[in-house]
C-alpha cells in the first residue's frame, strides 16, 4: 500500500514509500509507483530528449533492483522508497536478506542474467547496499535531470 507524501515546502526532502508484499507483480507496481513520484516531482512528463532518458533511466533502475530482489530473495522486496531533494533522486529497496549484492561479471555473454547491477552501475551516480534490520537496503542516487533548455 502506497504511504501518501508528506507535505514539505519547496524545496523539502520528499520521502515516498511502497509497502511491497511478496514477489508477484512487485516490478510492475514499483514502476508504475516511480512513474507517479517521477511527474510529481516533475520529470514526467519530459519535456526534452535529456528530461526523457533520465526518467527513463531511474524506471529501469528502479526495475533492475526490485527484479534482483525478486529473484534472489527469499519473500522478494519488503519496501520501494524514493527520497528527493530537489537535486539527487535516491531509490531503495528494502528486503530481508542480509547478503549484498554483487556486480557480477558474467563469463558468457550469451547467458541470461547478471546484467541488472551492471546496468544500475553504468546508470547511477552511485549506489550500494547496507545493512537494515535482519536484511539490507540496495540503493542508488541519481541526480537531477537538466532543466529544459530556452527556445525549445
Amino acid at each position: 500500500m502506497a504511504v501518501p507524501p508528506e507535505p514539505r515546502p519547496a524545496g523539502a526532502r520528499q520521502v515516498r514509500r511502497l509497502a511491497l508484499y511478496g514477489s508477484d507483480g512487485a516490478v510492475r507496481r514499483c514502476r508504475d509507483f516511480t512513474r507517479g513520484a517521477l511527474a510529481d516531482w516533475e520529470w514526467l512528463p519530459a519535456h526534452d530528449e535529456d528530461r526523457r532518458a533520465a526518467a527513463e533511466d531511474v524506471l529501469l533502475m528502479v526495475s533492475e533492483l526490485v527484479t534482483n530482489a525478486c529473484l534472489h530473495v527469499a519473500g522478494g522486496p519488503r519496501e520501494l522508497r524514493l527520497c528527493w531533494d530537489g537535486v539527487v533522486l535516491r531509490a531503495e529497496v528494502v528486503d530481508p536478506s542480509p547478503v549484498a549484492p554483487l556486480l557480477r561479471h558474467p563469463a558468457d555473454p550469451g547467458r541470461p542474467g547478471g546484467y541488472g547491477l551492471r546496468v544500475v552501475n553504468r546508470l547511477a551516480r552511485a549506489w550500494g547496499s547496507l545493512p537494515e534490520g535482519e536484511g539490507k537496503t540496495v540503493w542508488l542516487e541519481v541526480l537531477a535531470p537538466p532543466a529544459p533548455r530556452e527556445g525549445r
